[in-house]
């Protein structure tokens, strides 16, 4: 295999090997829980990526081209440097895109913040096969560094501050695409069209509306609904119903079987991080012929800074039979997470249940 063969074999296998690795360290390192250093280093990446692109657009303002494919040693080591800065511009919008995809979706509780996740997962892997577009068409660069950005704000800021006010939501999406726009402006040229990152910004203003943005900084760690509530010695444990052995992607039953005159208890652990003061709720919510009504709601506050998450407890007396739902939410309505159950009346088999944890 000659040097060109391997060039080219590697060109081709590096957005897999950079994918895989990437994604891996990001899910071992991120999201456990969340270091001041994992926004600096996520804030030297975007600083990286808006240094090369005003480097590759001053490259297209001098009128400089592509060198010819020569097969001499010069020749490739020019081809090499040529390519470099579009391959560096993808590893650092690749781990920003890693890093966030792992937050968010860790931050995601519910159908549209699975989906607005996904829509990240979509973005990482597209990212490895850009190639050299991001030179190429710089629309397409102003767009992606104003959803980096834009998304890096919107969990660094509230985590600075200490608060999830949805003010900050607002601005520092406003922050991000300002910051694209000022880049732009300074690039040699000005190549491409601004008008797509401002269009990304209000798409994420009325996604957020929507409730289709999770709430980070804050990320969920456990979620529970049983009976026999303990809480001693700072522990707290509730027993739950064991869920169908091919239900293996559930923690708990889907039914659960509740004595007439007995307490249903839900238990929730959300990760905050220090510094950061979160208003939170429970909601317990049952479905009638009009749809969801509210049952019970008990707001509280959580502090952050305790790696298995703040602890908050609430239950509903004596529960009708039908469908249910235990919702975990900021008190201005933003989803954590949701779980929802089927509520018959009787007593659970004592073989059935289990004592759930939290520590």
């Amino acid at each position: 295999m000659n040097a060109v063969t391997t060039w080219a074999l590697l060109r081709r296998l590096y957005p897999v090997a950079a994918f895989l690795g990437g994604f891996a360290w990001d899910a071992l390192t991120i999201g456990q829980r969340i270091r001041v250093m994992d926004f600096w280093r996520l804030g030297a990446f975007l600083l990286g990526a808006a240094l090369l692109t005003l480097w590759l657009a001053r490259r297209e303002a001098l009128g400089m081209t592509a060198p010819t494919a020569e097969k001499s040693r010069a020749g490739r080591f020019n081809a090499i440097a040529w390519q470099a800065p579009y391959l560096l511009l993808q590893f650092f919008f690749g781990g920003i895109f890693s890093a966030l995809f792992i937050l968010y979706f860790k931050s995601s509780g519910h159908l549209g913040t699975w989906l607005m996740a996904a829509f990240l997962g979509a973005l990482l892997v597209g990212n490895e096969f850009a190639g050299n577009h991001y030179g190429q068409r710089f629309t397409l660069t102003w767009a992606l560094f104003a959803l980096n950005a834009i998304l890096l704000f919107n969990f660094a800021l509230p985590h600075a501050l200490g608060s999830l006010d949805p003010l900050w939501f607002y601005a520092s999406t406003a922050a991000g695409v300002v910051l694209t726009h000022g880049l732009r402006w300074l690039a040699p040229g000005r190549p491409g069209r601004i008008w797509p990152a401002w269009g990304l910004a209000v798409v994420l203003m009325l996604a957020f509306r929507l409730d289709m943005i999770a709430p980070v900084p804050l990320v969920k760690r456990q979620l529970a609904v049983g009976q026999d509530f303990v809480q001693e010695a700072g522990r707290y444990a509730v027993q739950v119903e064991r869920a169908a052995w091919w239900q293996w992607w559930r923690d708990q039953a889907s039914t659960l079987h509740v004595p007439e005159g007995g307490r249903l208890y839900g238990l929730s652990a959300v990760f905050a991080p220090l510094g950061v003061t979160a208003p939170l709720e429970h909601r317990w919510e049952v479905r009638d012929t009009d749809g969801w009504r509210l049952v019970y709601r008990r707001p509280f506050q959580t502090t952050g800074g305790r790696d298995r998450g703040f602890r908050g407890y609430s239950w509903v007396l004596n529960p009708v039979p039908g469908d249910w739902r235990f919702i975990v939410a900021t008190q201005d309505g933003r989803t954590i997470d949701i779980l929802r159950m089927r509520v018959e009346r009787g007593a659970p088999r004592r073989d059935d249940l289990r004592l759930r944890d939290f520590d």
